[in-house]
């Protein structure tokens, strides 16, 4: 089955709780298989500057549904746990954000969904996290360790596990 790359971010609410139950929403609705999940981290905010700190993370799944399924999928979880994304403002608050990370080695141009994600390699915010997973990956022919190299990991904290 092809896997999926997905990060995960929120700072509205209980994040943490949060990623729980979207993980469990995300194999459920993609009848997916969770490969392997990374630590929470505690980044600043990107974009935006002036709001809370974000909890990120990343999962790997393998689906049988398609890119596109997939990606609208992970829409409707957003939604299920109060994001709006019509009303919302950019790189504003959140209860949830599932970025579509990569699929395989797919790569889609579209405007309704571009793979690899477009700003992948320039958040390190989501390259910390999915380092953890998948620490040798090269996506589009780069090293997610290369990428991370030339960023600044600056207000980064890996969180305690949980429970």
């Amino acid at each position: 089955m092809p896997r999926a790359l997905i990060a995960l971010g929120g700072n509205v609410g209980d994040v943490r709780a949060t990623f729980d139950k979207a993980i469990a929403n995300i194999c459920g609705m993609t009848q997916a298989e969770l490969i392997a999940r990374s630590p929470d981290y505690a980044t600043p905010p990107w974009g935006d500057e002036q709001q809370d700190r974000f909890v990120n993370a990343c999962v790997a799944i393998e689906t049988a549904l398609d890119p596109h399924a997939l990606l609208f999928t992970l829409h409707k979880i957003e939604k299920r746990f109060g994001r709006d994304r019509a009303n919302e403002r950019r790189w504003g608050p959140r209860t949830l954000d599932l970025d579509l990370l990569a699929y395989d080695d797919a790569e889609i141009n579209r405007p309704d969904l571009t793979l690899p994600h477009p700003r992948l390699f320039e958040r390190a915010f989501v390259l910390v996290p999915l380092l953890d997973i998948v620490p040798d990956q090269m996506i589009a022919g780069r090293s997610l360790k290369d990428a991370l190299a030339g960023l600044s990991t600056a207000g980064i904290e890996r969180l305690p596990d949980r429970g």
